[in-house]
């Protein structure tokens, strides 16, 4: 599967398997490291269908917003995190979530130019 490409600096954040709550939680401790399309005052929310629901981000690694200061909110249980951009993008990314959460990477594909993680991303005191 051939993706386009995003700018060097960006990374797209697919979260899933989680709640909209933990979906938040997770968005909000990105937006303490970078900026991003996703709004503080536009929480993900519940689609209300039988459906699995899956949240989109966007965040620039290059543009770090006035920082708030605040501790991220533990997570109720386990989040799927899919990244994908440039490798240094990705990096950065993951390295913001690891301030936070145990992360264990489950799945990688490569290419040329961008790299797309398959993270799960949980509390530190959770076990497993």
């Amino acid at each position: 599967m051939i993706l386009p490409s995003l700018p060097v600096s960006q990374v797209e954040v697919v979260l899933c398997d989680c709640s909209a709550r933990d979906a938040e939680r997770v968005f909000a401790c990105l937006r303490a490291h970078f900026e991003s399309d996703r709004r503080p005052d536009d929480p993900p929310h519940e689609s209300g269908t039988d459906r699995p629901t899956m949240w989109t981000g966007m965040y620039d690694t290059a543009a770090v917003p006035a920082g708030t200061g605040e501790q991220p909110e533990p997570l109720s249980s386990p989040v799927t995190v899919e990244v994908q951009g440039s490798p240094p993008a990705v990096r950065l990314l993951r390295a913001a979530l690891e301030e936070a959460y145990a992360v264990h990477q489950v799945g990688a594909e490569a290419g040329d130019q961008e790299v797309q993680l398959q993270l799960r991303v949980k509390g530190r005191e959770e076990r497993g």
